[in-house]
């Protein structure tokens, strides 16, 4: 079993990408900005925001942190949306979810200009990504294919098995799998919580791609022998041992199901460190008009 180490990957692809801004800082060239809004006081959220800027510094790109409190209306939202889809500078930039219930995500995600929407979540995105055209792809599912093509993972002809349909994960993973090319060419089945005899289905999978949020919700037994396991879920369950209190997890049981395993990304320390890096990634893309 090897471990499908999140950390030393991203890592090593902001070595690649701050190398890539020292020539950009030697030709004069314009510094990639990435922009974060942030409503409300959401703990998970402004670990993520934090989290993104940080890395930012890390490389060399220049960040910009909008924050507002989580009173406030959703009119001044589509402001600070329209304020930065004019702004030249911002190359791109992000609204991190979720939002205060009063706000309407979707009406503020179709604000957004799918040239900065470096997420990859709005439906010009989405649409193009479907037909295979070039497009911003949502972070987590393009962190997943850096880690699939820098790990060698074959892809062609396997069977794919999907835990979850969200719109962030669950089905564009799905889609991005299926298509021509490496990685992908994926047999694949997206499942969800109306599916039946799931761990029947999960048996079949050499690929499974769990992003269900239950924590430790795929177990050893189903999962066959050599089978590659990317876990998506990120769960914060009680601990007594631990000096917090707690600790995170995936979906996937980790102890029972690594054995089992050819491949496998622990949690923390697996995919979103890596959703992290495929923001950076797009937003050097959304600099040098790689894509639009």
């Amino acid at each position: 079993m090897q471990l499908l180490d999140g950390k030393l990957l991203s890592e090593n692809i902001k070595a690649e990408l701050a190398a890539e801004v020292d020539q950009i800082k030697l030709k004069g060239g314009k510094i990639p900005h990435l922009a974060a809004v942030l409503i409300g006081d959401n703990p998970a959220s402004q670990v993520y925001v934090n989290s993104k800027i940080k890395s930012c510094e890390q490389i060399g790109f220049t960040s910009t942190m909008v924050r507002r409190s989580g009173d406030v209306s959703e009119e001044e939202v589509l402001e600070i949306v329209a304020n930065l889809n004019n702004d030249p500078d911002v190359d791109g930039f992000i609204v991190q979810l979720p939002l205060p219930k009063h706000i309407d995500e979707e009406k503020i995600m179709l604000a957004i200009d799918y040239r900065k929407d470096v997420d990859g979540f709005h439906p010009v995105n989405f649409g193009r990504m479907a037909q295979g055209m070039p497009a911003f792809l949502p972070a987590t599912p393009f962190g997943i294919l850096e880690m699939l093509r820098r790990y060698n993972i074959e892809t062609s002809g396997k069977h794919c098995v999907v835990l979850g349909r969200s719109n962030i994960v669950g089905t564009p993973i799905s889609i991005l799998l299926s298509r021509k090319g490496y990685p992908g060419d994926c047999t694949v089945t997206l499942t969800h919580s109306r599916t039946q005899d799931l761990p029947a289905e999960v048996r079949r999978a050499d690929i499974v791609v769990a992003a269900i949020g239950i924590p430790q919700f795929v177990k050893g037994d189903w999962v066959k022998e050599g089978a590659v396991v990317i876990d998506v879920g990120i769960n914060r369950i009680p601990d007594a041992s631990r000096k917090s209190g707690s600790r995170l997890v995936g979906d996937v049981d980790f102890d029972s199901v690594a054995p089992r395993c050819s491949h496998i990304t622990p949690v923390p320390g697996g995919v979103g460190l890596m959703t992290v890096t495929a923001l950076l990634m797009n937003t050097l893309k959304a600099c040098r008009k790689e894509i639009y």
